[in-house]
């Protein structure tokens, strides 16, 4: 079966893939930031630059696998071109390492992924001299991908930081609609959620199903580790599953102490890889999240991208910036964890502003609910309280508040939350869960390539070559305006409007920079630009609600 190429915003030292593509030269020296992809008896000669690894080239070979790596397989690309060969020269480089990477075989992917997960960066646009030509690279290299997920049948990720590639990959990607393989109902509902998301009235709730494709417990699996670590006797252990789960949790509570709990979901819920799933929802021109998680993947993910999420109700929100409501409480603040019956009666107590907030996005928003069953009581309690107000105003049928998206057709369930949410399920109810996942995985990714702006490279001359004679015309004149901006332009003022468009227009991000290895993919040292210092620049309008 054909893989999937997804573009998304992210660190490869920090995604949560199988194997991934490091750039290097005939030297094997690579950039600093790479250096976590790395065991620490082949690093020789590390400076604040880069590093070199113990290893030597065989020929003419261009790819060496970096033995010993742990979960992610690293494979040295060697991608600086010192002799002009060009962007020729540099897509071989993908094929054979890609080819090279289908020939080393793997028992199974990475926390029972349907599929293999390579990732790789814009090859060529650190040390490679590329970074000059990235409009150009994206054109052709997106192409070979496809041929090399076709071929050898796993999943591609090409990983991308600055805003000005994001939007040039994500043009290229819908001018060519062969890349897609969705069923034609989940095509047209990713259509019109990538519509919501760029007009502001989309918000995301996150369920534990996304983590889970980090290697983070269910609900199922944490009562299963906490009963591991309780010393009950076999009968009480086998009773846990004749409970309700809050009960089961409140039995284990009390056999561990509150101490040991909080030690345990700190440790076990603290910062680590995050996976696909995370880093597609981080990229979405979303402002409001919800989650009942308590691990910070999705805030990794989005700080990768430059964005800076307002955890709340730990953090101040602020206007115009994106936040995340925690409404199960955090692994940072252990204290904070909703996990037994009684701190989930709790909510609807002393916790009730919480979930306020959440009722103000069923009543002012369309939600998208990723990796959840719908059975949490907490998310019953609130959709019945939201229909009971809406019924309340006695003004007919309304919308769904929401899409949930189920791995799984579930008739059932479906007819249950129909009042309130429209259920869509990525396959049917034989179908592989781990398969529904990625169909799941390909979905965020249509939405994501359909929701971003068309214009964040307008002003970036790497991307001259793909502007149209009008697009170029109209680069020429903003560029004359950027370049009259007065000192002080990023402050309140009109001129500073003007200022943050035309940085979300692209300016400013690729002149002068210099060839710097974070920019293929990772967030090392380098200068203070959108790819090494990636900003956030999508537009923040005032929104009602």
């Amino acid at each position: 079966m054909s893989g999937h190429v997804f573009v998304v915003g992210a660190d490869l030292t920090r995604l949560s893939c199988d194997d991934v593509l490091v750039p290097t030269g005939r030297t094997l020296r690579v950039a600093r930031s790479w250096r976590a992809l790395l065991p620490d008896d082949l690093v020789t000669d590390e400076d604040a630059e880069g590093v070199c690894v113990d290893l030597a080239w065989n020929g003419d070979e261009r790819v060496l696998e970096v033995p010993g790596t742990g979960l992610r397989r690293a494979w040295l690309l060697d991608t600086v071109d010192d002799c002009g060969r060009g962007l020729s020269w540099l897509l071989d480089g993908a094929r054979e390492a890609l080819a090279a990477v289908a020939r080393r075989e793997v028992t199974e992917p990475v926390h029972g992924r349907a599929r293999r997960l390579v990732g790789l960066p814009a090859l060529g646009t650190g040390w490679g001299g590329a970074a000059g030509r990235r409009g150009d690279l994206l054109q052709q290299l997106l192409p070979v991908l496809r041929e090399a997920a076709d071929e050898h049948g796993f999943d591609v990720a090409l990983v991308l930081r600055g805003s000005s590639d994001l939007a040039a990959a994500q043009r290229i990607r819908r001018e060519d609609t062969a890349g897609w393989d969705l069923p034609d109902p989940l095509h047209t509902l990713a259509e019109q959620l990538g519509e919501r998301a760029r007009r502001g009235q989309l918000a995301l709730f996150i369920g534990a199903g996304v983590s889970a494709a980090a290697g983070l417990p269910t609900w199922e699996q944490l009562l299963d580790e906490l009963a591991g670590h309780s010393g009950l006797d076999g009968d009480l252990r086998e009773g846990l599953s004749r409970l309700p789960p809050q009960d089961s949790a409140a039995l284990l509570a009390r056999e561990l102490g509150r101490e040991r709990l909080e030690d345990f979901v700190q440790e076990r819920f603290g910062p680590g890889p995050y996976a696909l799933a995370h880093a597609l929802i981080a990229d979405l021109p979303v402002q409001e999240f919800v989650t009942t998680n308590y691990d910070p993947l999705v805030e990794l993910a989005a700080a990768d991208i430059g964005r800076d999420l307002s955890v709340l109700p730990y953090d101040a929100a602020q206007p115009g910036r994106p936040w995340l409501l925690k409404l199960h409480g955090d692994a940072a603040h252990p204290e904070s964890v909703v996990l037994t019956r009684e701190e989930y009666l709790q909510l609807g107590d002393s916790r009730a502003a919480l979930a306020g907030v959440l009722h103000s996005l069923l009543l002012t928003r369309h939600v998208l609910f990723v990796g959840t069953s719908m059975l949490d009581d907490d998310l019953i309690r609130i959709a019945h309280q939201v229909r009971s107000a809406v019924q309340g105003s006695d003004r007919g049928p309304r919308n769904p508040s929401g899409t949930v998206l189920a791995l799984q057709e579930d008739a059932a369930r479906s007819r249950l939350w129909e009042q309130d949410v429209e259920t869509v399920a990525m396959a049917r109810g034989d179908t592989p869960p781990a398969e529904a996942a990625r169909r799941l995985e390909v979905l965020l990714d249509l939405i994501g390539c359909l929701s971003t702006p068309p214009t964040g490279y307008l002003l970036d001359p790497a991307y001259r070559g793909m502007l149209s004679a009008g697009e170029q015309a109209l680069a020429d004149a903003l560029q004359g305006v950027s370049e009259v901006m007065p000192e002080g332009a990023g402050t309140p003022s009109a001129a500073g409007e003007v200022a943050a468009l035309l940085r979300r227009l692209g300016a400013g991000r690729s002149a002068g920079r210099r060839d710097d290895g974070s920019e293929d993919g990772t967030s090392g040292d380098g200068p203070a630009d959108a790819a090494t210092e990636p900003r956030d620049d999508r537009l923040q309008a005032q929104r009602p609600g």
